[in-house]
């Protein structure tokens, strides 16, 4: 597979199959993700893969915290900014509406669209769940080495025939995260990666979000 066709192929897959990923997969597609570009040769990246017993601790300490405040713990870090402005609030409403309504969910039933959403922290049933851990003294520059890394874990992924999930919605509990994955005292939770094959029957899967056209984030000066 050429690169052009892996990133036409990847998508954010939220179904996978009941089908374990072998160790010695996962441990080549890191492997190879490490050739990731890194300004200085930081590479700033830690990666925490969980399987098993170890995954399944994660999502009972997500049920139960969420279950206590349902928008999380405070972060100076926000997924979004607040007040989301044009176009890409436009954007997010959009492909938020194309996925429930592929899931045959309307915007009223408040409480399937929640339920649906509480998938996110079962890593969708994919059977493993990266962690993506990076030093809170790095820079900005740092953190987008780390999403170069992300996005080398993705492409290699669908190379291998799985699929992958960016979830950021896990800096919602950074703090109890901090704590039970047990991080050093300088290192946070950036996000986790939803990892595993695919199940392509499943509806939420036949999403796909539209991307601008070229001249809408492009120009060409001589």
């Amino acid at each position: 597979m050429d690169v052009s066709s892996a990133i036409d192929q990847r998508l954010s897959v939220r179904a996978y199959q009941d089908k374990p990923v072998p160790s010695d997969l996962l441990k080549s597609i890191l492997t190879e993700a490490q050739r990731s570009p890194s300004g200085g040769n930081l590479q700033p990246w830690r990666v925490i893969a969980l399987t098993g017993t170890a995954q399944q601790d994660v999502i009972n300490l997500a049920t139960e915290k969420l279950a206590q405040n349902p928008r999380g713990e405070p972060t100076d870090r926000p997924v979004y900014p607040e007040s989301l402005w044009e176009p890409y609030r436009s954007r997010r409403f959009e492909i938020g509406e194309a996925l429930y309504a592929a899931l045959d969910i309307p915007r009223e039933d408040k409480l399937k669209r929640l339920s649906w959403f509480a998938n996110n922290y079962r890593f969708f049933g994919a059977p493993v769940g990266l962690m993506m851990v990076i030093d809170e003294r790095m820079g900005h520059g740092q953190w987008a080495h780390m999403g170069m890394f992300m996005q080398s874990v993705a492409l290699l992924a669908v190379e291998n025939g799985l699929g992958t999930c960016m979830q950021e919605c896990w800096g919602i509990l950074r703090t109890s995260l901090k704590e039970h994955l047990q991080l050093q005292p300088t290192e946070m939770l950036y996000c986790g990666i939803a990892l595993g094959y695919p199940d392509m029957e499943h509806p939420a899967n036949q999403v796909r979000s539209d991307r601008a056209p070229l001249n809408e984030f492009a120009e060409f000066r001589n």
